[in-house]
């Protein structure tokens, strides 16, 4: 339509289509660059830039204090027959249950009601809701700060070698940690922490380790708590190392239970250096992936996480701009 109409009037006046044409030109320039000051959005990108133009959504983080840890002391030595060490760090006095034996099922609904129906604050919380689906129990007092070695152990009359061929329908052990004191469960958010452990018995001989660690909170939520992945530096050195016999046969295990080796293993000592630039100190974390590699200026430019090639969905900061200019002095 807008063809004819030009055709038209260049054939009535040449001239005065010269005009017209001229004049609307002049009318989009003034349009781009403001000369007319309305705010008309108007987007200029190269083609380089255009691969950048997909939304990548930030996180804002809350903080919120732990008030529980655990780890597991010499997971080498760990097995059904011979026991555990567990190492508590926790901030307030606390309530240490383990579970051996507990029906991967029962557990799981358990967490459900902890969101839908009641609290799980306390042991006999979690003992309700497991409906005692579990072989056998044993609970510590923790005290403030201790740092303690637990030695646990599935009693020798129970006569349990191992727990049968993947998939299980019940973890070797799941540990509990609550508050002793319930002023202190006023005072945290995070009320407990539930603690899925793998022990290697006869059928199953993947190397000990914590599968997953839940906090719940007093809100009715529970968060699967998860390490992120620093890059790698190269001047460490791992002082042991397993061989390649072993690492393989960990890996294919790990794909049976659908756990993949990067989120079982813990990383290398790690560099605070953005892997990018190798100036600005880490920043960001990038998810689902949850690899820290990336600093302020470099994670715009990025819808690919740089260390593992996924696609960025999320991303958040571990800290503001305020907090590093804080450290920066403090450093000075």
């Amino acid at each position: 339509m807008a063809a004819v109409f030009l055709v038209t009037l260049y054939e009535y006046s040449p001239l005065f289509y010269i005009a017209v044409v001229f004049t609307c030109f002049i009318v989009t320039t003034g349009l781009v660059l403001g000369w007319f000051g309305w705010d008309v959005p108007v987007i200029l990108r190269n083609s380089e830039e255009t691969q950048f133009s997909t939304r990548v959504f930030k996180k804002q983080m809350r903080q919120v204090k732990n008030p529980f840890g655990l780890e597991i002391s010499n997971p080498s030595t760990a097995s059904i027959t011979t026991g555990i060490t567990l190492t508590t760090d926790c901030l307030e006095d606390s309530h240490l249950t383990c579970y051996w034996g507990c029906s991967v099922q029962k557990l799981y609904e358990a967490l459900q009601k902890h969101v839908y129906c009641f609290r799980i604050s306390t042991p006999q919380a979690l003992d309700d809701a497991l409906y005692s689906e579990y072989l056998y129990q044993e609970q510590y007092f923790i005290k403030k700060d201790s740092k303690e070695e637990i030695y646990c152990q599935l009693p020798g009359d129970t006569e349990i070698e191992d727990f049968g061929t993947v998939p299980r329908s019940r973890y070797p052990l799941v540990a509990l940690l609550t508050l002793a004191d319930q002023d202190d469960r006023e005072i945290y958010d995070i009320i407990s922490m539930v603690s899925v452990i793998h022990i290697p018995d006869k059928a199953y001989k993947l190397s000990c380790r914590i599968l997953y660690q839940y906090l719940l909170l007093a809100q009715g939520q529970f968060h699967d708590l998860k390490q992120l992945f620093m890059s790698a530096n190269n001047n460490s050195t791992a002082s042991t190392s397993p061989s390649p016999e072993e690492t393989i046969a960990d890996r294919s295990l790990l794909e049976k239970v659908g756990l993949s080796d990067s989120e079982a293993e813990p990383s290398e000592e790690t560099s605070r250096d953005c892997v990018v630039c190798q100036n600005g100190s880490v920043n960001w974390v990038l998810l689902p992936c949850r690899h820290a590699c990336l600093c302020d200026s470099c994670v715009r430019f990025f819808q690919q996480c740089p260390m593992c090639r996924q696609p960025v969905q999320e991303s958040f900061a571990l800290c503001s701009q305020k907090e590093q200019e804080k450290d920066k002095r403090k450093t000075l």
